[in-house]
């Protein structure tokens, strides 16, 4: 083997996307990693420029002309680009000229590390309300039951009888703030490792949300090739329709024309949750068309007493958070006027603890 073809093997079984460009910018070279990045086929645009390199909206095709010039290397970090395809990917670049007429990028996708830190900020910041909420529960409950029986114990010595409403008060009130601080904690039931089909899971919710209202168009739109998951579904009905709730009274209160909501499934291979490769994962997005969540709100979307609703308790999308974790999933969002999607992810194979549970229980 020459010298060159091993060379040439050897950039053609990196993992890194290698571009060779000419002097004027146009393709003379790129191996499968870069094909496979930017969605395109040497062949097709050997002796042409990259259009990601062009972006009207991008100074990357004016750096890379200084680079040649003075012959100085440099690299980008977290760089958009758009595709040809219409589609865009988030890159590090390094563009490193060997001459005045030779010039090699290195594209390094950044998509995929950017979600894993998303993902793993967000479990982070999820268990850390999680102890939090744990801690406020204990101190505030210990005292709810001291005012509570010595509200009980008042009572039964009142002189005037007229009197006793306001102990009913005081008990009352202390039995509302202990349901709403165990609503906090979320479910303290354990989670059932049952075989389950996601589409009867989101039917039920379907059906459960048309008998509330018949202002709103449920749309379901179901990838019936996905296997079932193992889980609990009583659980996963209530993490879905806290959800889904939420789109149906952000749809109702602002008024939007031809309000809908999309129950939709997707598989996703090897996918990454966390910290943990997945082979395969179920993906489930609840999309309505309504105005939007606020950005001030978007950051803290699922710690408790966190809503954009004055009359709302913020408590069923940090549950539903909670429930997914249960499941070793999470639920991510993306919002902008016009569309909101909440994306449930939930792993298809179980654990090896959920294997040996499963196996124990049979």
């Amino acid at each position: 083997m020459t010298g060159n073809r091993m060379y040439q093997r050897l950039l053609e079984n990196l993992t890194t996307a290698v571009v060779l460009l000419d002097g004027a910018l146009r393709v003379r070279w790129m191996n499968p990693a870069a094909e496979a990045m930017l969605g395109i086929s040497l062949l097709r645009v050997r002796q042409s420029g990259l259009e990601c390199l062009e972006d009207a909206h991008s100074d990357i095709g004016v750096r890379l002309r200084q680079a040649l010039a003075t012959l100085h290397p440099y690299t980008q970090r977290e760089v958009p680009l758009t595709l040809s395809n219409g589609g865009s990917i988030t890159v590090d670049y390094t563009a490193s000229p060997l001459s005045r007429d030779e010039l090699l990028l290195e594209f390094e996708a950044r998509d995929r590390l950017m979600r894993i830190s998303r993902e793993e900020a967000l479990v982070a910041r999820q268990e850390m309300v999680k102890v939090l909420t744990r801690g406020l529960a204990h101190e505030v409950k210990n005292p709810l039951g001291g005012i509570r029986g010595a509200a009980q114990l008042l009572e039964r010595d009142l002189p005037d009888d007229s009197l006793v409403e306001f102990t009913r008060i005081i008990v009352e009130e202390a039995d509302r703030l202990r349901d709403l601080v165990d609503r906090m904690l979320g479910p303290n039931v354990m989670v059932e490792h049952l075989p389950l089909n996601i589409h009867s899971v989101l039917e039920r919710v379907r059906t459960l949300l048309r008998a509330e209202t018949n202002r709103v168009c449920f749309v379901g739109d179901y990838d019936p090739s996905l296997p079932e998951l193992v889980g609990d579904e009583r659980q996963l009905i209530q993490a879905v329709l806290n959800v889904a709730r939420n789109g149906v009274q952000a749809l109702e209160e602002s008024g939007t024309e031809s309000p809908r909501l999309i129950l939709k499934t997707r598989a996703r291979r090897q996918f990454t949750l966390g910290a943990e490769r997945h082979r395969l994962v179920c993906e489930v997005s609840i999309i309505d068309n309504g105005p939007g969540i606020p950005e001030q709100l978007r950051e803290s979307l699922f710690y408790p007493m966190i809503s954009g609703r004055a009359e709302g308790s913020g408590l069923g999308l940090s549950i539903a958070q909670s429930i997914l974790h249960q499941h070793h999933g999470l639920i991510e969002c993306d919002s902008e006027p016009g569309r909101t999607l909440f994306r449930l992810l939930i792993p298809l194979e179980p654990t090896p603890s959920e294997k040996e549970r499963t196996a124990h229980d049979r």
